[in-house]
C-alpha cells in the first residue's frame, strides 16, 4: 500500500529527499519496502523505491502492472488522438494570463445567476462558421477583451442570438472557439472560418446572428462537423488577395535620398546600364511632372521661400498626408490608416478602364484633393501653402500614372521567386534563420495583368496561395516585390533574403490585404465519405461574397486610400528614410543593408522599434 508521507529512517533522523525533486512531488513508497534500506545497501533508493533489478533479484515485483505499462504492440493499438493532443498542447503554450495568473479571455458574466438558471440547458454541436468581414476599425481577428476585434463582435452576436448559452457568455474558451486564420489589424476577409460549439436547433440562427452584427461582418453559413474538428488544424491552405495602386511601381523621385543611393552604388558597381534598362519604361516621368506641375508653383514664390521649399519638400514627405512637419523615423504608415473606420460610402466604385470622375490633371495645381492635405489649426505661412500645393500636385501625378506591361512583367517575375518551400525568417517578426517554423510553402503568387481604375487611381490585384502564413509575411512579400521593381534591384536579392543575413523589409500597408478564403479539401473528402457531413465550401455563397467584397471591402480600401494617401505616405517614408537599413536595394548586395546581430543586438532592436515590429507577437496574426 502506498502512502503520501515520505518514510522516516529507523534511527529517527530526518528523511533525506533527492535534490532534484520538490518536496510536494515525491513518489509514494510501498509499505513493504520501508525497512529494507538498511539491509540492502547496494540498491539505489529514490523517494523510497528501490531499483527494479534489485526487486527482481529478491523475487519481488513492483506490484500490479500500471495502466500505462503496456507492451509496444498493445500501445500501438490504442486509439490516440494525436492531432487533438497536439492541438491542446499548442493552445496551452499560447495561453495568456493576467497579472494575477488567471487565464485571459474570461470576463464578468453579463447575466445574473437567476437569468442563467432560468435559461435551461440545450445541446451544443461542433460547427464550422463561415464568415466575412471588413477589418477597417478593428484591431484584428482574435478576441481581446481590451480591444475591438472581429471575434469579439461575433461572440456577442452568438450570445444575443441564443447560439451560446448565458452560462457560457463570460468566456469564449467554454465554447472551444478556434479560428482558421488570425488576421492582423485592419486586414479584411471575404471568407474565414471559426470552429466552436454552438446551439443550432433554430433553423433561422444565421439570420438572427447577422441581425446582431454590423454590416461589415457577415456570417455566410454554419456547417455541422465531426466532434474533433479544428478549423486551424484541418485547413489545407489559404488564398489571400492584395490590392496595390500601380503608382507604387514608379521609381523614387530623383531628389529622394534612396534614389541618390541607388544611382551612386549602381555606377560604382558597374550596374548602371542594367539599372537604366529596367527603368526604361518610366524614364523621364518625374522630370515631366516637375516641369509641368511643380515648376509653375515654384515660379510664383519669392527666392527665399522657394529655397526653403526646395530644402524641405522631400524631407517633409514622411509627414502625414503631406503636412509640413518633421519626418517620422518609421517607414510604416499602418497606424495612420487602420485605426478608424472609413467614411460612409457615397457611391459604389465601378471596375472599368475609363475614369468615373473628371481627371485629376484638369484641376489647378493649387487645389488640394479631398482628404489628402489637411491644414493645421494654426495660421499657415506662404511656405506651408507652397508645400501643401506641391505635395498635392505630386499625389495627383501619381494617381494619373498608368502601369505598362513591362512593369507588370517585372512584378510577376519578383512574385514568382516566392513559390516553393522557403525560409521566410526575414518576412516576419521574432524568427531566426535556424527556426524551422520559418519555412513556409507557397503554391502560387500571381498578378492580374488587367488593372482596374477606380476614379483617378489604377489598381492591380495580387493573389497568393499558400499552406500557411506568418505574421506580416504577405505584407512584407508585397513590400519586397514592389521595392525590387521600383528600385531596379537585381532579382536575385529576393532569393538572397532567404539566407542567414538578416535584413529589414518594410511591410506594405495592411489596407490592401484581404483573406480570400481558406481551403479544406482533405477534410471535405472525409466529411462526405466517412462522416456523412456536408463540405465546407464557400462556393455556395459566391454571389453574396462578391457583393460583400465590392461594397464592404474593396470600396473601403479605395475610399481610405483616396482620403489618407496610405500607399503614397508609405513609399515616401521608405524613399526618404536616411539609414543603411534599406541599402540592400542597391547594387551593393544583401550585406549592404544587413542588420548587425550577435552579442550586440542593439541594431536589430533599434530597427524593430523604427519599423513598427517592436513587441509584436508572431502568433498574433497571419498575413
Amino acid at each position: 500500500m502506498a502512502t503520501d508521507t515520505p518514510p522516516q529512517p529507523t534511527d529517527g533522523a530526518a528523511a533525506r529527499q533527492p535534490a532534484d525533486l520538490p518536496t510536494g512531488d515525491k513518489p509514494s513508497v510501498p509499505s513493504d519496502s520501508r525497512n529494507e534500506s538498511s539491509t540492502q545497501p547496494d540498491s539505489v533508493e529514490v523517494g523510497g523505491r528501490k531499483g527494479g533489478r534489485e526487486e527482481k533479484r529478491n523475487g519481488k515485483s513492483r506490484g500490479p502492472k500500471r495502466k500505462h505499462d503496456v507492451g509496444r504492440s498493445a500501445w500501438s493499438r490504442e486509439a490516440t488522438d494525436k492531432r487533438g493532443r497536439n492541438s491542446e498542447y499548442q493552445e496551452f503554450k499560447r495561453r495568456k494570463v493576467d497579472k494575477d495568473g488567471n487565464p485571459e479571455g474570461a470576463v464578468p458574466s453579463p447575466f445574473s445567476a437567476e437569468e442563467i438558471a432560468a435559461e435551461g440547458r440545450r445541446p451544443k454541436r461542433k460547427v464550422a462558421v463561415m464568415v466575412g468581414y471588413s477589418g477597417t476599425g478593428y484591431k484584428g481577428m482574435q478576441i481581446n477583451n481590451e480591444e475591438k476585434t472581429i471575434e469579439g463582435d461575433l461572440f456577442k452576436a452568438f450570445v444575443a442570438a441564443g447560439a451560446i448559452s448565458k452560462a457560457n457568455a463570460d468566456d469564449h474558451k467554454k465554447s472551444s472557439l478556434v479560428r482558421c486564420a488570425r488576421t492582423d489589424k485592419g486586414v479584411h476577409a471575404a471568407g474565414n472560418v471559426i470552429s466552436l460549439k454552438l446551439i443550432i436547433e433554430d433553423e433561422e440562427i444565421v439570420d438572427k446572428i447577422n441581425a446582431n452584427l454590423p454590416d461589415q461582418i457577415r456570417v455566410w453559413g454554419i456547417q455541422r462537423t465531426n466532434n474533433s474538428f479544428s478549423c486551424y488544424q484541418t485547413c489545407d491552405s489559404r488564398w489571400y488577395e492584395y490590392l496595390l495602386p500601380t503608382y507604387c511601381l514608379l521609381p523614387p523621385h530623383p531628389d529622394s535620398w534612396l534614389w541618390k543611393q541607388l544611382v551612386e552604388v549602381a555606377k560604382e558597381k558597374g550596374y548602371y546600364e542594367e539599372f537604366q534598362k529596367k527603368l526604361a519604361d518610366v524614364e523621364g516621368y518625374w522630370r515631366e511632372v516637375d516641369e509641368k506641375d511643380i515648376k509653375p508653383i515654384l515660379d510664383k514664390l519669392d527666392p527665399e521661400t522657394r529655397a526653403k521649399v526646395m530644402e524641405r519638400i522631400h524631407a517633409d514627405e514622411a509627414a502625414t498626408g503631406g503636412e509640413a512637419e518633421e519626418p517620422k523615423a518609421a517607414p510604416d504608415a499602418e497606424t495612420k490608416t487602420e485605426e478608424k473606420p472609413a467614411e460612409p460610402v457615397v457611391a459604389p466604385a465601378t471596375e472599368t478602364t475609363e475614369t468615373t470622375e473628371p481627371a485629376t490633371e484638369a484641376k489647378p495645381a493649387a487645389e488640394v484633393p479631398e482628404g489628402s492635405v489637411k491644414p493645421r489649426n494654426r495660421d499657415l505661412t506662404p511656405l506651408d501653402f507652397a508645400l501643401r500645393d506641391i505635395k498635392a500636385a505630386y499625389i495627383a501625378a501619381k494617381r494619373r500614372y498608368r502601369v505598362t506591361p513591362e512593369r507588370l512583367s517585372q512584378l510577376q517575375a519578383a512574385l514568382s521567386e516566392y513559390c516553393g518551400t522557403i525560409n521566410f525568417h526575414n518576412y516576419t517578426v521574432q524568427k531566426s534563420f535556424k527556426d524551422p517554423s520559418a519555412k513556409r510553402h507557397i503554391k502560387s503568387f500571381q498578378v492580374n495583368t488587367q488593372p482596374i481604375q477606380i476614379r483617378d487611381t489604377e489598381w492591380v490585384s495580387l493573389k497568393v496561395h499558400g499552406q500557411s502564413f506568418m505574421m506580416h509575411q504577405i505584407r512584407k512579400m508585397v513590400g519586397m516585390a514592389a521595392l525590387v521593381v521600383r528600385c531596379a534591384t537585381p532579382l536575385e536579392r529576393i532569393k538572397q533574403s532567404y539566407g542567414p543575413t538578416r535584413i529589414a523589409i518594410p511591410k506594405a500597408p495592411g489596407l490592401g490585404l484581404l483573406l480570400e478564403r481558406p481551403v479544406f479539401d482533405a477534410y471535405n473528402r472525409r466529411a462526405k465519405d466517412n462522416f456523412g457531413k456536408e463540405t465546407i465550401d464557400f462556393g455556395k455563397y459566391d454571389d453574396k461574397l462578391q457583393a460583400f467584397k465590392d461594397k464592404q471591402i474593396y470600396q473601403r480600401i479605395f475610399e481610405v486610400e483616396e482620403q489618407e494617401n496610405t500607399f503614397h505616405i508609405f513609399f515616401q517614408q521608405v524613399d526618404n528614410f536616411k539609414s543603411d537599413y534599406f541599402l540592400w536595394l542597391t547594387a551593393g548586395g544583401i550585406d549592404a543593408g544587413g542588420i548587425r546581430t550577435g552579442k550586440d543586438e542593439k541594431g536589430a532592436k533599434t530597427l524593430e522599434t523604427e519599423i513598427g515590429d517592436e513587441d509584436e507577437d508572431p502568433e498574433n496574426g497571419d498575413g
